[in-house]
């Protein structure tokens, strides 16, 4: 689809610069905030009525924050194509709604190796269920709006505003690239550094 409407999305960050403004932003137009841990806090503090992922899964954060967002609640509503009636009809008969924005960064990893953590803390500082939300989303960038990166924001925002709160493809697809060439330094700093430790 050439403009996607953005009526829902999922935030799950590391980084919270600009996060507020953001949220505000999309709050502002009706956007459904749905969001994990320490980001619902700071958007809850921030005066935002926000969901909890654990209220979309019905099931709670497990292993200490481990387990979240890997569940067919979120990632259905993420990695269903639009355009088919086939995946629509599958998420209405399952009672899950559909994501239009996932807006994520990553435990920053490469900081925790200037610290020169042991190997198992360094362990802890490997993000799983980000870098999953992202790369599912980039795929899917024909009926999401992926966002891996506060630097996108204010892009993000005009663009929205010129165009009625609808993503155009051309966006869509330009954040989705930037999304892979980020997952894919991620996993290349864990792999030099498990190669050398």
């Amino acid at each position: 689809m050439e403009l996607l409407p953005i009526k829902r999305a999922i935030l799950s960050v590391t980084d919270k610069t600009g996060l507020p403004e953001l949220a505000r932003f999309l709050s502002a137009a009706g956007v459904e905030l749905v969001s994990t841990g320490g980001t619902r806090k700071l958007l809850t503090e921030a005066g935002l009525t926000v969901t909890s992922v654990s209220d979309v899964t019905g099931f709670p954060e497990i292993m200490g924050g481990r387990v979240k967002t890997l569940h067919p609640a979120i990632h259905g509503g993420i990695l269903a194509d639009k355009d088919n009636p086939e995946h629509l009809a599958t998420l209405a008969s399952l009672g899950i709604a559909t994501f239009d924005m996932v807006v994520v960064n990553l435990y920053a990893f490469d900081k925790a190796l200037q610290k020169g953590l042991p190997l198992p803390e360094m362990v802890e500082q490997i993000d799983i269920g980000g870098p999953t939300l992202l790369r599912a989303s980039a795929k899917n960038f024909n009926s999401i709006l992926v966002v891996p990166d506060p630097a996108f924001y204010p892009e993000i925002m005009d663009t929205l505003a010129q165009n009625a709160m609808q993503a155009p493809l051309a966006l869509r697809q330009k954040t989705a690239a930037a999304t892979f060439r980020k997952t894919s330094t991620y996993d290349d700093a864990i792999a030099t550094y498990l190669a050398n430790a």
